[in-house]
């Protein structure tokens, strides 16, 4: 079978011919892919950002946000079968621990990361367990919803977390509206009524901000720190970066109102803090990693009724190379997506 695959970092990935795999154990599930994500971490990836963290041994098949159809599956596997329209959740996981126990089975103790860890679904098939497969409408074809299976959840994860903060009258920042960002605002019009406030460099990312359910937009052209704290009147209550890198993390503490909370989504950047600025404001900094399965079956019933919908540019499996140089280059608006 064909699969994208990185042999060297700071090198692109390449289309290789590699073995299909099979089942092995009683709660393997293999699936045949209908959509693989393309993602910013996949040009950290490329970087080495994620070689001390992931340490794979190279090569391995890149793609950790997929969806497809059941076609294998072990003895033991009883929640779905062979045929089944399904979308994965990134991490594999043991469902012993106490993390997974507690519902917090992104933090498993034993999880692995398929695309970052070992082989990804940027390939016509995929190996992974049953306990990431979340059964999805037949109707629903895969490409279209491949990408809520990490940058979804990731979105509606940080959103789920921030409800409790984001009463009416409220006003949340969103940095953001790509691939991630794009998806967070409609998770924050379904589940909110906060006043949503959407900043941005790419005028055209605005635009589609403007029609999934933002409030307000302001470009990021250096200026935007002074527009968002007068236009809520000193800060948000609370910001959600789906960037935080090239200065937008600090941006986005400077844009948080005292005793408001500043979410980090995004990654790269440095935050630089004075603690003295976080006791005086008591303003909250708040990390957030993929989602739990139960968020993905959450954002999933949203996206098949109609209230998530995600933006996306297709490429054929062949044309890899040209998908992660648009999503490097901005060329993408929302998400770009590998369709074997």
């Amino acid at each position: 079978m064909k699969a994208v695959r990185i042999h060297g970092y700071h090198q692109q990935p390449v289309v290789d011919e590699v073995p299909e795999p099979t089942v092995k154990g009683p709660f393997d599930v293999v699936v045949k892919i209908g959509g693989a994500g393309v993602c910013r971490t996949d040009l950290h990836i490329i970087e080495g950002q994620w070689q001390a963290a992931m340490n794979p041994a190279l090569p391995y098949t890149l793609g950790h946000e997929n969806a497809g159809w059941v076609h294998e599956v072990g003895s033991a596997v009883t929640n779905v079968a062979v045929g089944d329209t399904v979308i994965l959740h990134p991490t594999p996981t043991c469902g012993l621990c106490r993390a997974c126990r507690a519902g917090d089975d992104m933090h498993c103790t034993d999880n692995s990361f398929p695309g970052l860890s070992h082989d990804g679904g940027m390939a016509e098939y995929l190996l992974t367990s049953a306990r990431t497969c979340v059964k999805l409408d037949p109707q629903t074809q895969p490409k279209d919803v491949a990408a809520l299976a990490d940058a979804g959840i990731t979105a509606y994860h940080a959103v789920r977390k921030a409800i409790p903060l984001l009463y009416p009258g409220t006003s949340c920042v969103v940095i953001g509206a790509g691939g991630l960002g794009h998806i967070g605002i409609q998770c924050l019009a379904a589940l909110t009524a906060t006043r949503i406030i959407v900043v941005d460099r790419n005028p055209d990312a605005l635009k589609l901000a403007g029609q999934i359910g933002a409030h307000h937009t302001v470009i990021g052209d250096g200026g935007q720190v002074d527009a968002v704290n007068e236009m809520t009147d000193g800060g948000a209550d609370v910001v959600l970066d789906f960037v935080a890198e090239q200065g937008a993390e600090n941006d986005g503490w400077a844009m948080t109102r005292p005793a408001g909370s500043y979410f980090v989504i995004g990654y790269g950047g440095t935050l630089q803090v004075p603690t003295l600025d976080i006791i005086s404001t008591e303003r909250n900094v708040v990390g957030n990693i993929v989602g739990t399965y139960n968020d993905l079956a959450e954002l999933m019933a949203l996206a098949e009724g109609g209230r998530v919908t995600l933006h996306t540019k297709i490429y054929p499996l062949d044309a890899a190379a040209d998908a992660v140089a648009d999503l490097d280059a901005g060329r993408v608006r929302g998400r770009a997506i590998l369709v074997p």
